[in-house]
């Protein structure tokens, strides 16, 4: 049975796929069972190192799901429209559908779950996440036995890689922007990738994995990398940490109307955090992923790779592409009833935790007059809301434009109430002492 395959897109991930497709040599036998139908591309004449023949190729991405020939629908052309409305048209049409787009499932994936379940088709994600590495299906199926803890991982490859250049040569975030730019692991417009965007949307799809129940994606606390200092970078290290910008996905003790396991309470977020040294995650550099999943009973697991790119992402591609074909085959094309864990949809609701009653542990890095007794008074502050330091080190100011701080003191807390914790901050900004709050970052 030869299966035909609509893509939509010719980009890199896209390009990737193609690749595959046309030299099944060596790979799995269903792999020679896929012919690629239609392809939809935005330029006819732009030139392309390799491409499918150019009587496939139409600028019409429609065509392509409407095509009688297409039997899966692989969207891979990014963006929230029109690859939403393609995703919906082709699940209307009775087709599963492959898709890479992170954006598109983070913000509309009940929506297209729930076309696809009363359709009776499958949208398949893997490659929405971590690129080559296989996150989405375990956490549907090998994990599905657990009570997931914790999700917890580094993401977003282009960060990554700014932070490991930061932290390995003490250069300074927009150098090694730049250098990322010139580089192809940066876009020329990086704000999806270094203001935490990226990340947000990926945490959002692992959430609903894990937990059964979407989050809304507007509502996850994001903070990215880009007004991250050298300084914090080094001073982390001085101290035994790493920057990495960590995406974060808790399952938090309930109390109340939310103290129900049909009802978890979740705290997920995306910001810089200070990892310890001897963390799994620490060790993970240069545009690498790693999503550590920490659940009852399996413990810790860590799934670890490259997260972006022609190969890796195509390779996630074409996997759930056999994953359907598979069951194409198995069941003489009808597509049978649709596999519970494969399809994978919600299963309870849960909600999101109100941020001041979180518990982190934090860094701050305070600007302040070189004085006697300064350290005392922050301390007493901390102390006085409620916050355990475990750390508190001062270093000599570095040249800064403007103000007159000539001191500059670094704190550790021990894990804290967030709402403690702000109120601490706002006692230390109020001393005439302390110029400012330099940095604030969470610490793992």
């Amino acid at each position: 049975m030869t299966i035909g395959i609509g893509l939509l897109g010719l980009g890199t991930v896209g390009a990737g796929v193609a690749s595959i497709l046309a030299s099944p040599e060596g790979r799995h036998p269903l792999v020679a069972a896929l012919r690629l139908q239609r392809v939809a591309v935005r330029d006819l004449n732009r030139s392309r190192p390799t491409s499918p023949p150019a009587e496939l190729l139409t600028t019409d991405p429609e065509a392509v799901v409407d095509d009688p020939g297409v039997d899966i629908v692989v969207e891979v052309m990014g963006g929230l429209e029109p690859a939403r409305t393609l995703i919906l048209r082709a699940i209307a049409a009775g087709k599963p559908v492959v898709t890479a787009n992170k954006a598109v499932i983070a913000r509309h994936g009940e929506e297209i779950a729930a076309a696809a379940a009363a359709q009776g088709v499958y949208v398949l994600i893997e490659a929405a996440v971590g690129g080559g590495i296989p996150i989405i299906e375990p956490l549907k199926q090998s994990l599905g036995s657990n009570r997931i803890q914790r999700v917890s991982g580094i993401i977003n490859g282009t960060t990554n890689y700014i932070l490991s250049r930061m932290a390995a040569e003490g250069a300074a975030y927009a150098d090694v922007l730049a250098d990322a730019q010139r580089l192809g692991y940066a876009e020329a417009d990086p704000a999806a990738d270094v203001q935490g965007g990226d990340a947000a949307d990926k945490i959002a799809i692992l959430t609903r994995l894990a937990y059964g129940g979407t989050v809304p994606r507007g509502a996850i606390p994001t903070e990215g990398i880009d007004q991250l200092e050298a300084r914090d970078v080094a001073y982390a290290a001085r101290l035994g940490f790493v920057v990495k910008l960590l995406a974060v996905a808790q399952l938090m003790e309930a109390e109340g109307e939310h103290a129900s396991s049909d009802h978890p309470l979740l705290d997920v977020r995306v910001h810089p955090t200070l990892v310890p040294s001897t963390h799994p995650l620490a060790g993970v550099n240069g545009v690498n992923n790693a999503i550590l999943v920490e659940g009852d009973p399996v413990g810790q697991v860590m799934f670890y790779g490259p997260g972006a790119g022609a190969g890796p992402t195509a390779s996630a591609v074409v996997a759930d592409i056999l994953n359907i074909a598979g069951i194409r085959q198995a069941t003489g094309g009808s597509g049978g009833s649709l596999d519970p864990l494969l399809a994978a949809g919600s299963w309870r609701t849960c909600s999101l935790v109100e941020g001041s009653l979180t518990t982190h542990r934090n860094y701050v890095r305070l600007r302040t007059r070189d004085e006697a007794g300064v350290i005392g008074k922050i301390g007493t502050c901390f102390g006085e809301a409620g916050v355990s330091i475990q750390s508190i080190v001062q270093f000599a100011a570095q040249d800064q434009d403007g103000g007159d701080a000539d001191a500059e003191i670094v704190v550790i807390t021990h894990e804290v109430l967030e709402a403690n914790f702000r109120r601490a901050l706002a006692r230390i900004e109020a001393l005439p002492e302390v110029e400012s709050v330099a940095a604030c970052l969470r610490t793992l």
